[in-house]
């Protein structure tokens, strides 16, 4: 089964630099994901980018190239658009964060790209006019001129902490659905009324009552299935440690 991860692809635009889509490569790479796509870049494949990837040499061996940004994100379902000006195209607007969790909320089920444009010019009105929403990184006003392939860090990295939030939430919520099945839990009262019975629990009255009273305890503690091996476990050396003091009484 396809995990978000693999949905969600960097797509590069018209990058000038080859040395700028190694270290894009690096960056994306590092956090997780593997899939860059390249819309008419300037010079590729190139030494250099092999070389600012510094050990990512997979992703730009599997990086797709395409001619127009509209063929790149043609299967896509959410497509952002990394962009540092205001522009006339009338687009929804999002910071890093919100962008990634608009992602890989998208990626569960469908294609997402996330677009970066030119080092110097970015993406034209008509590629932005391709996007359903537009990402900017809040740098400093006074400084605001970022580097494409720390853009694309920054952006990797709020896409890695959200998949990470969500693999940990679902692995929260499928270990709270793992009760214990009835064979386990039918296991455990025989083995607890073997117990009782062995320390003489009950002293000579019926152990029917108190048997449904703990079924009923435990019925609604929704054992799972660690717990109840952890309770069984918990009764085999109670009933060790009465067969040795049956054991010593007779000696």
């Amino acid at each position: 089964m396809e995990t978000p991860d693999k949905r969600i692809r960097i797509v590069l635009v018209g990058t000038q630099h080859s040395g700028n889509i190694g270290s894009a490569a690096r960056a994306i790479k590092t956090m997780g994901l593997r899939r860059l796509v390249l819309v008419d870049p300037q010079r590729f494949p190139h030494a250099e980018a092999s070389a600012m990837a510094a050990g990512a040499d997979d992703v730009l061996a599997d990086a797709q190239i395409f001619a127009s940004l509209a063929e790149a994100v043609a299967d896509c379902r959410l497509v952002l658009g990394c962009t540092a000006r205001d522009r006339r195209v009338a687009l929804e607007q999002l910071m890093p964060r919100a962008a990634a969790a608009r992602a890989c909320e998208a990626a569960g089920t469908a294609e997402v790209a996330l677009v970066f444009g030119r080092e110097r010019t970015g993406l034209s009105n008509e590629e932005l006019q391709l996007c359903h929403a537009a990402v900017h990184i809040p740098a400093d006003p006074a400084y605001s001129s970022l580097n494409l392939a720390a853009a694309v860090q920054v952006l990797a990295y709020e896409l890695r902490l959200c998949l990470l939030e969500r693999q940990a939430a679902g692995a929260a919520i499928a270990e709270s659905r793992a009760v214990a099945s009835h064979a386990e839990l039918e296991g455990f009262f025989a083995q607890l009324a073997q117990t009782l019975e062995e320390i003489d629990f009950h002293k000579g009255r019926a152990p029917e009552s108190a048997m449904r009273k703990l079924r009923r305890l435990y019925l609604r503690a929704d054992l799972d299935p660690k717990e109840v091996r952890l309770l069984r476990g918990i009764l085999a050396d109670t009933q060790r440690m009465a067969s040795l003091a049956r054991l010593s009484g007779a000696l």
